[in-house]
């Protein structure tokens, strides 16, 4: 870390970040908890080095996003939108069916949404992998077991 006599404030080297990766299994586990934590590993937050405008965050590999879960009737009641760019294309989905469909889409909505709304979004967003059932192909990376 270069500091010199007028600096206050240190900004931490690509040479002192260490990355690590995660691994959290998130069977059973409320999907607001996960999202939160997860948002807060990628940006680093627990770090003592941890600045907002520098990638200083770990990867984070998940398992087992079909069996996630979500209070009350979010289950039936939440929607997710989207739009094919063709008049009168605006398509919806439940949360049931989408668990059905693509079950690492809920999960990646909901952490998405809990990034800060700038051009580091995407850059955390490539750290983040999600896997529907118990197996993934990340195992060369050794991730760190973590749980919440």
């Amino acid at each position: 870390m270069n500091l010199t006599a007028n600096q206050k404030t240190s900004i931490p080297e690509e040479k002192h970040l260490k990355k690590k990766w995660f691994l959290m299994d998130v069977k059973g586990k409320l999907l607001g908890d996960v999202a939160t934590k997860i948002a807060n590993l990628l940006r680093g937050k627990d770090k003592p080095l941890f600045t907002p405008q520098i990638d200083c965050g770990d990867y984070v590999v998940v398992i087992n996003a079909k069996h996630i879960k979500l209070t009350g009737k979010k289950m039936d009641d939440k929607m997710y939108y989207w739009h094919t760019q063709y008049p009168g294309g605006i398509k919806s989905r439940t949360a049931r069916q989408l668990l059905d469909t693509k079950p690492e889409k809920v999960l990646t909505d909901a952490v998405y949404g809990m990034l800060p709304r700038n051009k580091t979004r995407k850059h955390l967003m490539r750290k983040f992998h999600v896997f529907p059932e118990a197996t993934h192909t990340l195992i060369a990376q050794n991730p760190q077991i973590i749980e919440l």
